[in-house]
């Protein structure tokens, strides 16, 4: 039995010093991205698309904004948390694939190393790819970034 999910997050600029954080790399010559945790929009998209493939909810009903518990959190860590309750489920990630709409900074060249981040805290493949607005709506007039994700998840 297969199982796939959906996935999206979207993350408009802070108004504070945060360093840019996308899956798991941080980017700290830009502003980074307002949100509860550190606000990693491809990680987020990512524990999104696994956990509905689970059926175990969203990363709002699993890791709530609304504590201090995540309060600046690392996202990587908490994909490796939704990876052990995937796994715990009775559930294998099989893959999962990601595309980030953002303009700047340009994902490829560090592309690996988020690929590299995401693939070890799911214990799985995951691939990232990297698309630009080219000025078209809301993230074209550079309001944020948003991040849609797949999971494929295989019963054990």
């Amino acid at each position: 039995m297969m199982r796939i999910g959906q996935g999206y997050d979207a993350h408009g600029w802070a108004d504070d010093d945060r360093p840019l954080v996308i899956g798991g790399v941080h980017f700290p010559e830009h502003r980074g991205l307002s949100g509860h945790s550190d606000a990693d929009v491809v990680t987020h998209a990512v524990i999104d698309a696994m956990l509905g493939a689970a059926g175990l909810g969203d990363i709002g009903q699993v890791f709530p904004d609304t504590g201090k518990e995540f309060d600046g959190a690392d996202s990587i860590e908490m994909l490796r948390r939704a990876a052990e309750m995937v796994d715990n489920e009775g559930w294998v990630l099989t893959n999962a694939d990601c595309t980030v709409i953002i303009d700047q900074p340009q994902i490829a060249p560090v592309k690996d190393e988020i690929e590299k981040n995401l693939s070890e805290a799911a214990g799985a493949p995951v691939t990232v790819c990297g698309k630009r607005t080219e000025g078209i709506g809301a993230l074209g007039r550079g309001e944020g970034v948003i991040a849609i994700a797949v999971a494929l998840l295989e019963r054990k």
